[in-house]
């Protein structure tokens, strides 16, 4: 299943289980919970694990998904490929889109971070199939970023031609904020990560997305 294929107005709650937050057990309950409580997309970010360890859960997740949501791999084209993930998601710093196009095939999403509209014009001419755009609020991932001046959303909204997930510290209480400013994605992380229910959670991130 690819993204294109996805009905877009559908997908706007994405998963980011990141292994430097919680460990793999941690995120194999999650991923349940969250794919079956509204989670349109899941990617896996594991900067320290192995090759090995990563293709394993990506497989395992794979075969639990059975093609209802994405698996979208961060960074590692490489792991996308061996694993058959649905896609690759890279930074500024990481392989370019065409790049990582060429390593996993054209039928494999590619998506792109952004922090800038000259960031996100580039994403969309190379021919990402999404866009994470952030951060939007200051968070513990990129300790060193600052938070975005929200009008930069509404305008990132207007420009958009792809998907474009917002991420940064999304949390249930901010979400009104950004909704305000047309934001209908978003990407989250510690917010259902460390939630003690993240089931619930997640279903009330999904509630105020959809909602109104």
């Amino acid at each position: 299943m690819t993204l294109k294929k996805r009905p877009w107005q559908r997908s706007s709650l994405y998963l980011i289980l990141d292994a430097q937050v919680c460990d793999h057990a941690r995120l194999w309950d999650v991923l349940q919970a969250g794919v079956n409580n509204g989670v349109d997309i899941v990617q896996l970010r594991d900067k320290l694990g192995t090759v090995l360890k990563s293709v394993a859960f990506i497989r395992r997740a794979q075969c639990y998904l059975k093609g209802r949501v994405p698996f979208i791999v961060n960074d590692r084209a490489d792991i996308a490929v061996a694993s058959g993930a649905s896609g690759v998601h890279v930074g500024q710093d990481d392989l370019p889109v065409a790049v990582a196009r060429a390593i996993v095939g054209r039928k494999v999403i590619v998506g792109k971070s952004c922090q800038t509209l000259a960031h996100l014009a580039q994403a969309q001419r190379d021919g990402a199939d999404y866009a994470g755009f952030g951060s939007v609020f200051k968070t513990l991932t990129k300790p060193g970023r600052s938070a975005m001046d929200l009008q930069l959303l509404a305008e990132a909204v207007r420009r958009a031609k792809i998907p474009v997930f917002f991420i940064g510290g999304i949390t249930r209480s901010n979400i009104p904020l950004v909704r305000a400013h047309g934001v209908t994605r978003v990407a989250v992380c510690r917010e259902i990560l460390l939630a003690r229910h993240p089931a619930r959670v997640a279903k009330e991130l999904k509630r105020a997305l959809t909602s109104g």
